[in-house]
């Protein structure tokens, strides 16, 4: 923790790296697997300096000026930070993309944050652009990592776009810091959207720099740490916690290749800190549970036994829970089960955070069960993003910890959570009504999730605009009951309705092994898939029992424009696609 750089030293994102290329030039900083040689390559913070000087000299020859917004459409890889950071040295500011999100989503960005550069990974990503109507989008200068077929040196591939080979200059000079403050527009980063049009985040450096700061004095992370980087930098969470964190802390960071290739990565990279939202650790129970159905019942015992025996440790080493006699029997089972299980994660993490949605309770406990401390935290992207977060000593699995320092929370009127301090965004960008309708005067950010406090301990209940509401007046938090089904590997994704009405149901796609087995012309499907439900959901109350639910053939995806670029349910949009399946559900009940 000695090797943190303050942040009255840093000042800027771009002098904070800076700064840290000082303190650590010759020592690794990155990662990342080089598929000519098939190998993965180090870079140490002076080289990667180096190449931010070179970005610069090409930004600065397009002629941009401070304030000017700039962006980036790459998967997560050091000509990412390279380009952040070339950038935010000039005074540019920077607009990160989702490399899945539909192309019209993506032009509206483009438009709306007057964009006037672009960086993407290759020809095939502009295409999809170009064809809405490269006039729309008003960018005067396009840049593709990769060289398209058919392509010449100093040849401009289409219109005004060029290979990145050809844009940089042969040599590099000195980094540039442009004389801007700390509080002055770093980033616009575009909120997912789950209904209407996504609002473009303005964060300040400092916005950044103390969230960052500020996350580090709850979560220790020391120079010789590894993180393994794949939720996507356009992510608010991957971007402060993932990248200007381990900055922070002279961390190294690896990229992986791809989510199909996690598992391989995590073995050979070997990172001591796993940041990831649910969706990862709900996929890792899945699997395992899977592969346990297909054991003896003594295997599936001695896993049960060795989860619940790690947890009241766990319990003792919080001072929550007593000594046990059983505890004698951890050694045994920590080597035969508990090991080889975290093992699959590489081996040498020490520590997990889970962000960006709920964590079932149920799988939090069976990975602490097995040894591994998950830290659940709570955010959004408006508050840069970190706002609470669970700490090693007093780690509450059902909650979203305390605040972090320097922030401040507390219920509004509504119950929902409040959020004052330093990494509160300056407001929306170009969009003054939805700013006013979120930010009180005096800087409280109205979160919209309904929460509760008891002795610090910040626990989320709900989403007030999803929380569903019953025709008999009973309150339901969808999220908490589809993280529960989910727990069974047959469910790919759900949906969970009842606005309005007597009682919930739901709509699910089910994983692609099953789908021979269970179709909706069998009379069956629903029987069984309602019982397979119910052995999830025992834990919540009588009144949330689910009596219908309809089995949906096409997964939900970015590209069908079900899902938000951060994998969350477009309720909105999924409710009217199947309002007349839905309709049927109810239909004479």
């Amino acid at each position: 923790m000695g090797n943190i750089i303050p942040i009255e030293v840093a000042k800027t994102l771009d002098g904070l790296f800076s700064e840290r290329v000082r303190l650590s030039a010759k020592t690794r900083a990155y990662r990342s697997y080089n598929k000519t040689t098939q190998k993965w390559h180090n870079y140490t913070w002076e080289q990667i300096e180096k190449e931010v000087a070179r970005w610069q000299i090409a930004l600065a020859k397009e002629g941009l000026v401070a304030g000017d917004r700039v962006a980036i459409m790459l998967k997560n890889c050091p000509e990412w930070v390279i380009f952040d950071q070339a950038a935010l040295g000039l005074g540019l500011v920077v607009v990160p993309l989702y490399t899945e999100d539909r192309a019209e989503n993506t032009a509206y960005i483009l438009i709306d944050s007057g964009a006037k550069l672009l960086l993407l990974e290759d020809q095939e990503q502009w295409q999809p652009l170009k064809n809405l109507g490269n006039h729309k989008l008003n960018l005067y200068k396009v840049i593709t990592i990769s060289k398209p077929e058919n392509y010449t040196n100093n040849n401009i591939i289409d219109d005004n776009v060029n290979a990145l080979s050809d844009w940089l200059p042969k040599k590099n000079g000195e980094m540039k810091h442009m004389n801007h403050k700390p509080n002055d527009l770093a980033t616009i980063m575009y909120t997912s959207g789950t209904s209407g049009r996504p609002k473009g985040v303005m964060l300040s450096h400092h916005n950044l720099l103390t969230n960052a700061n500020n996350c580090l004095q709850v979560v220790p992370v020391w120079q010789d740490d590894v993180f393994l980087s794949f939720l996507p930098l356009s992510h608010a969470f991957e971007r402060t916690v993932g990248y200007y964190l381990p900055l922070m802390a002279g961390a190294t960071v690896a990229y992986a290749r791809s989510i199909p290739h996690l598992h391989e990565d995590l073995i050979n990279i070997g990172p001591s800190i796993l940041i990831s939202v649910p969706r990862i650790y709900d996929r890792i129970y899945s699997v395992t549970h899977a592969k346990l159905k297909k054991k003896s019942i003594i295997s599936r015992l001695i896993f049960k036994c060795t989860v619940e025996i790690g947890y009241s440790r766990f319990k003792l080493q919080q001072k929550r829970g007593p000594k046990k006699v059983s505890h004698l029997l951890w050694p045994i089972l920590n080597t035969l089960i508990a090991k080889k299980v975290i093992n699959k994660l590489g081996g040498r993490i020490r520590l997990a955070m889970a962000g960006g949605a709920p964590l079932s309770t149920e799988v939090s406990r069976m990975f602490i069960g097995l040894g591994l401390p998950v830290l659940q935290g709570y955010g959004m992207t408006e508050c840069s993003p970190v706002a609470s977060v669970n700490s090693i000593k007093n780690n509450i699995p059902s909650s979203v910890g305390h605040v972090i320092p320097g922030t401040k929370v507390k219920i509004g009127e509504k119950g929902t959570l409040l959020i004052h301090g330093p990494n509160v965004m300056l407001g929306y960008w170009n969009n003054p009504e939805a700013t006013k309708a979120i930010l009180t005067s005096d800087g409280w950010l109205d979160s919209g999730d309904v929460a509760h406090i008891n002795n610090g301990t910040i626990t989320i209940t709900g989403r007030l605009k999803e929380i569903i509401v019953m025709s008999t007046g009973e309150k339901i938090p969808p999220a908490d009951m589809e993280s529960a089904i989910l727990r069974d590997p047959l469910f790919d994704q759900v949906i969970l309705i009842g606005e309005g009405r007597t009682f919930l149901s739901a709509l699910v796609v089910i994983n692609q092994d099953y789908q021979e087995k269970f179709t909706p012309q069998n009379k069956n499907t629903e029987k069984i898939l309602l019982r397979r439900i119910a052995q999830q959901i025992t834990e919540f109350p009588g009144y949330a029992k689910i009596k219908r639910v309809a089995l949906c053939k096409e997964p939900w995806t970015i590209k069908n424009g079900m899902l938000t670029p951060t994998l969350k349910l477009k309720r909105t949009k999924l409710l009217t696609h199947y309002k007349s399946t839905i309709n049927k559900l109810y239909m004479g009940r």
